[in-house]
């Protein structure tokens, strides 16, 4: 693995942790014969920094780099350890990237809020997710992140299961960028 690509190694890693195969209901309802299990894969001492990196320069290569986007985040639970890691990936190459949780429902207490970690707005956001199957989680977080007043950018993944999530993303108008595809994890 030492000559391949942080994107080629990072490939290699998610089909070693993360491909569980068998039949499996996932969130969105549908059923598949396998499961991307990405925190087996975003919580992981190896994986994890590569995801950082990979996703940095997936945004960087599609026009979204550290002049344009300000923070990154999403949904919660899926979101957070890739927002993290590209925290620290970016902290490491010397930029500013701010992090942030997208909460399902603001807490009732505390401060109230929705959004955690530093404030998002009018900041430039790209929402995040480990994988998406329908885009259900990236939607949600758009919302809370529009109604706080971020600037939504694009929606970005480690993994597209190719189940839909990129249409219903792009039918809002907003970019859908995937790191991972199913070729890449030999899921084809």
């Amino acid at each position: 693995m030492t000559n391949d690509t942080p994107r080629t190694q990072l490939a290699a890693l998610v089909r070693e942790l993360a491909v569980v195969r068998g039949e499996v209901t996932l969130a969105s309802g549908l059923t598949s014969d396998f499961y991307v299990d990405m925190r087996r894969a975003t919580l992981h001492h190896a994986a994890a920094p590569l995801i950082g990196h990979v996703m940095l320069d997936l945004l960087e290569e599609a026009g979204y780099g550290p002049d344009e986007v300000d923070a990154v985040g999403g949904l919660t639970m899926g979101a957070d350890p890739v927002a993290t890691a590209m925290l620290h990936a970016a902290a490491s190459r010397g930029l500013d990237l701010d992090a942030f949780v997208v909460r399902k429902e603001a807490k009732s207490h505390g401060m109230r809020r929705r959004i955690e970690g530093p404030d998002v707005t009018g900041r430039r956001v790209v929402v995040l997710e480990d994988t998406s199957t329908t885009g259900g989680s990236p939607l949600q977080a758009i919302e809370a992140l529009r109604e706080a007043g971020a600037q939504v950018q694009a929606v970005a993944v480690v993994v597209d299961r190719a189940t839909g999530a990129r249409e219903a993303i792009e039918a809002t108008g907003l970019p859908y960028l995937a790191a991972l595809d199913l070729a890449d994890l030999g899921l084809d």
